[in-house]
C-alpha cells in the first residue's frame, strides 16, 4: 500500500513538472568543421500523442509539397522525411493521457541551416493543435 501512495506522488509530481514547461520549445545543435551535424527541437504538449501524430502526418502531407515522406509509423509514433538531400524525423512520446513530447531531429548538411526546418516544425504542430509554443531562451 506504501509503495502504491509513493509511486501515485512521484507521477503526480511528474505530470506537474510536465505540465510547467509545456509549450517551451528547447533547441539543440551542433556542427563540425566540415559543414555536418544534427538540429533538434523537442516541445512537451497538453495533448494525446495520437492526435499530436495524426496532426503532424496530416500537415506534412497536405501543407508541405517540397516534403516527401520517407516512413511513418502510427505505433510508434514516428514520421521520417526529407527536403531535398536534408533528412529529418520527428516523434510524438506519450507522457500520459494527455501530456505528451514532440520531438524533430534533422541532419545538418555544409552550408544549410536546418533550424527553420525543426523548429517551424515544431510551431506549425503547436498551432495545429491551437496551443501556444515559445521559444525558450534559457
Amino acid at each position: 500500500m506504501m509503495m502504491m501512495m509513493f509511486s501515485m506522488a512521484a507521477q503526480a509530481q511528474w505530470v506537474a513538472v510536465a505540465r510547467a514547461v509545456s509549450g517551451r520549445v528547447q533547441q539543440m545543435s551542433n556542427k563540425s568543421q566540415n559543414g555536418t551535424g544534427y538540429d533538434v527541437a523537442t516541445v512537451v504538449l497538453m495533448a494525446n500523442a495520437d492526435k499530436v501524430y495524426e496532426t503532424a502526418l496530416t500537415m506534412l502531407k497536405s501543407n508541405h509539397p517540397e516534403i516527401s515522406i520517407t516512413s511513418s509509423d502510427a505505433k510508434k509514433h514516428e514520421i521520417k522525411f526529407a527536403k531535398g538531400a536534408q533528412v529529418a524525423s520527428m516523434q510524438a512520446t506519450s507522457l500520459g493521457d494527455k501530456l505528451t513530447q514532440l520531438v524533430v531531429a534533422s541532419s545538418l548538411n555544409p552550408g544549410q541551416d536546418a533550424t527553420p526546418l525543426v523548429v517551424d516544425g515544431v510551431m506549425k504542430v503547436c498551432k495545429q493543435m491551437n496551443v501556444v509554443c515559445t521559444m525558450d531562451d534559457e
